[in-house]
């Protein structure tokens, strides 16, 4: 039976490309015995268990950023973590081991160097993190989500996304999506998402605005997130505001949506532009930068805006955004572009990748059943 074990926990930017990939693996090939690595402390706990996938948990070893008497104990949790996933690939008889970053790339990446099992590497980021920049030594089989990442051997083939969004016909399901949230048909709908946890500037801004955009008949569709609360005020029916705290059926907002208020991080980038959705981009004020990296390919494409968290504000909302939202010509231009630079298959390009390596690594030559793409 081939084993596949893959490394992706932590944060929901390496979980859901890995779901992705363990989708597309077993739609290719049903026998497949898939392992996810995760962590006590990452959402995995949740999330890999409920999508049906085995977890083994091993310890978490975050790497200082800086020099600090906190790098003294790294060597020996390393070792540590590192015997755990080697244990593990051990017992499962992994085949391949792919990586896509976060806490636990790092020890399986050196688990697998240790048992001699071959190595696949995916970075989301256009700045590639630094178990990634590691695991890109170890491997030819490197491959990134935005094109230019700085890696060896990298071969750009986007991001993997479920495939619930990958197959989205966006305009098809318009009507029914709206239908879904009490959405009006007739007027132009705009979905604002900070992400997972909101992102209180984003709520701010449109709380500030919202009077204004409902009084132009612009609708909003608004996840505000578990955190963050909804300080926005609830509008009378006649153009409809809809506020929720969490939405797990993605696709549905973007079907709803024509345009979008989000965050930058790299699988909301990957999602609107495989469905064609424009944005507004505001990448996190802090970090490394990498949020901006992710949206400016969209731009440059014509897909999308990139503001700076800083400068959106209600009045920007209320000067500039609504004027590019009525300007309907302007917003199915933006469609296009953004749907220029998409992917929808990346998940099966990567799993077509892995189901090959397994077969050099077994001899095993027969094509598998629902291994073509899109399937």
């Amino acid at each position: 039976m081939p084993s596949v074990v893959i490394a992706g926990g932590g944060t929901g930017g390496h979980i859901e490309p890995a779901m992705a990939l363990a989708d597309a693996l077993r739609r290719a090939d049903p026998r497949i015995a898939i392992t996810c690595l995760g962590t006590e402390r990452g959402l995995e706990t949740r999330v890999i268990p409920a999508r049906g996938y085995a977890l083994e948990l091993i310890p978490a070893v975050p790497l200082p950023r800086s020099l600090s008497t906190s790098m003294l104990s790294v060597p020996g949790r390393m070792a540590g973590a590192v015997g755990a996933a080697a244990e593990i690939l051990d017992r499962v008889r992994a085949d391949v081991l792919v990586g896509f970053g976060g806490y636990v790339a790092t020890p399986g990446y050196l688990a697998a160097r240790r048992r001699g099992v071959p190595i696949v590497v995916h970075e989301a980021n256009a700045r590639p993190g630094l178990a990634n920049r590691l695991g890109a030594r170890m491997t030819r089989q490197v491959f990134t989500g935005q094109p230019g990442t700085a890696l060896p051997h990298a071969r750009h083939i986007g991001i993997p996304i479920r495939r619930q969004i990958a197959s989205l016909d966006r305009l098809a399901q318009s009507e029914k999506a709206r239908a879904h949230f009490g959405l009006r048909p007739d007027l132009p709908v705009l979905l604002v998402t900070g992400g997972s946890q909101g992102a209180a500037s984003l709520n701010r801004a449109v709380a500030g605005a919202l009077d204004t955009l409902l009084g132009v008949g612009i609708q909003v569709l608004h996840i505000v997130g578990p955190r963050t609360g909804s300080a926005v005020p609830t509008p009378g029916a006649d153009v409809p505001y809809v506020a929720l705290e969490y939405l797990d059926r993605m696709d549905l907002g973007y079907a709803a949506a024509d345009f979008a208020l989000c965050r930058a991080g790299a699988m909301t980038c990957a999602e609107l532009t495989a469905v064609g959705l424009p944005a507004v981009y505001v990448p996190l004020p802090h970090g490394n930068g990498e949020q901006r990296l992710n949206a400016l390919p969209i731009e440059r494409a014509g897909g999308g805006i990139v503001l700076d968290d800083a400068s959106l504000t209600a009045d920007w909302i209320r000067e500039v955004l609504i004027g590019v939202l009525l300007d309907h010509e302007r917003v199915a231009a933006m469609s296009r572009a953004a749907a220029g630079v998409g992917n929808r298959d990346a998940d099966v390009v990567l799993a077509e990748q892995v189901l090959s390596m397994i077969d050099a690594r077994t001899g095993a030559g027969a094509r598998r059943p629902g291994s073509h793409r899109g399937g």
